[in-house]
């Protein structure tokens, strides 16, 4: 009898020992002489409990986690391959009440397929998105895109559909599709987990966009510090040029789409779309002056597609199932689904892909567990280093872009990193400002030189020097930051800084 046993290949499981688990679990079949296929599938993005090991039965995959190699011998003890009792029985996976109470889009095969194999992808539904669009016209695909609601999700919320327009109903004889892959905002990793277990959602979504727009050439770029990534979306644009999913001829329709990843070197500030197209010309990662936009003037002054990795892998599921299917998720212009992604001091961290809607306070306890310390929560920082910190009192705020936004907060790209009340609020401003001034391309003078004064003004006020002088002054330069910068860099420091001044007003010495 042969049995099948999923281990993944994420690079957040093989950093906790997967490849070793994969290891154990074949010497062990194989001293044991029981048939064994191992597949390296992707995360189900549950990281408290990886590794987790799945086995296929009858009934559907059962999960073990999280195991370590010692485990490994007990679990075959326990006749774990035929859904065997043991103390890491996790039970039916889809089953598992964090996995259950997702709506996953975007994510519906990750953690299930094996990320580079092509015949896997398509017998999950993939291309199917690619194949309705190519019996469509370019303004029906970018309309079917407009009528979904889709907006930008990697920060700044931009409606999809508007910017395809653009670039469609800008002449010229080159146009260009950019994946934004540079993935830095702290207690993010859907795009890694996206590019390592389900690389093709990704190609084909931009495949997608180039044939909406009529771009012949896409591009990825993808941080340096993904070389899992790198290697899944090299291997999977290979295959899809094999079988001609890319290439001079998709599909024998005679339309030509070619894609390449090209590597950042690791600035942060190359995640905004206009520095990462200087970089991708090979000049130094610095902000451009808008106008013109990108959709007009964008990458060698040519119309460009700037999306990030999310906003590309909705793409598929949208053309496969409809503007509606996809709408009909969410709330008020905040449509479809959302890849959250659970860090900082919970008990459960991972990604979770809710519709929009759920509040603050149910992605924190009712997946994420509470904190892992069993402390109060005392405040969420949520869309990155740039985001706002909420405090307890704003738990209760719906996951929608414009609820945010009356908070002077963001979703952006939907980190989530929780700290407990052992936690100086002071001492993340003046991080805020270290990370601005250590990550600013130098271009414009508020981002350059108002981090570094801004980091030492609240240094001044943490030791308690001239608090009625210094914390009036901080206001003012975060207000030059927030005006006067060029980009979101400079342009979002005040918003962690000021909402952590805002509301723990204590940590920085005022009295109440």
């Amino acid at each position: 009898m042969s049995f099948i046993v999923y281990v993944p290949s994420d690079s957040g499981a093989v950093s906790l020992g997967a490849n070793r688990i994969a290891a154990q679990l074949a010497t062990e079949a194989s001293q044991r002489n029981i048939d064994l296929t191992i597949i390296r599938n992707g995360s189900r993005g549950m990281y408290w409990l990886e590794p987790m090991v799945e086995v296929a039965t009858p009934t559907g995959r059962v999960a073990y986690g999280p195991v370590k190699t010692n485990d490994v011998s007990s679990l075959f003890e326990a006749n774990f391959l035929e859904a065997g009792d043991h103390s890491l029985a996790l039970g039916v996976t889809e089953d598992i009440p964090y996995l259950k109470k997702q709506q996953r889009l975007t994510f519906a095969r990750v953690g299930i397929t094996n990320p580079i194999s092509l015949e896997d992808y398509l017998a999950h539904e993939g291309y199917q998105g690619l194949k309705n669009a190519m019996t469509m016209t370019q303004a029906d695909i970018v309309a079917a895109v407009t009528d979904s609601g889709l907006r930008g999700r990697g920060g700044a919320a931009f409606p999809t559909g508007i910017k395809w327009n653009t670039v469609l109903n800008t002449p010229a004889e080159q146009k260009y599709i950019i994946c934004n892959a540079d993935e830095g905002d702290s207690g993010t990793f859907s795009d890694r987990m996206i590019m390592e277990n389900d690389p093709f959602v990704l190609i084909e979504g931009m495949t997608i966009a180039g044939l909406a727009v009529g771009a012949t050439q896409g591009y990825i770029y993808l941080r340096v510090e993904y070389p899992h990534a790198h290697r899944a979306l090299n291997t999977a644009i290979q295959l899809a040029n094999e079988h001609h999913y890319l290439g001079d001829d998709i599909l024998g329709s005679g339309q030509r789409f070619q894609l390449e990843v090209r590597l950042g070197a690791g600035a942060y500030v190359c995640g905004e779309e206009t520095s990462l197209m200087e970089s991708l010309e090979g000049k130094r990662g610095l902000v451009r002056f808008k106008p013109p936009l990108p959709a007009i003037s964008g990458l060698f002054g040519k119309p460009t597609v700037v999306n990030n990795v999310i906003s590309l892998a909705s793409v598929p599921i949208i053309l496969a199932k409809g503007g509606e299917f996809y709408r009909d998720y969410g709330m008020g212009r905040s449509r479809g689904t959302l890849p959250l992604q659970l860090a900082g001091n919970l008990k459960h961290t991972g990604l979770v892909e809710v519709a929009f809607g759920l509040s603050l306070r149910e992605l924190l306890y009712d997946f994420g567990g509470g904190s892992a310390t069993g402390k109060p929560i005392k405040a969420v920082q949520v869309g990155g280093p740039l985001g706002a910190f909420l405090p307890e009192a704003q738990f209760d705020t719906p996951l929608d872009y414009e609820a945010f936004a009356a908070l002077w907060a963001v979703l952006g790209h939907g980190g989530v990193v929780a700290f407990d009340d052992t936690t100086n609020m002071a001492t993340m401003a003046k991080y805020s400002m270290e990370f601005c001034a250590i990550e600013s391309c130098g271009k414009c003078t508020p981002c350059r030189i108002g981090s570094t004064r801004g980091h030492e003004l609240i240094d001044a006020i943490m030791q308690g020097q001239e608090l009625d002088k210094n914390i009036p002054l901080l206001r003012s330069l975060c207000d030059t930051l927030l005006n006067g910068s060029l980009c979101a860099l400079g342009g979002m420091t005040p918003y962690p800084v000021l909402s952590a001044l805002n509301h723990f007003p204590e940590d920085f010495g005022v009295k109440s």
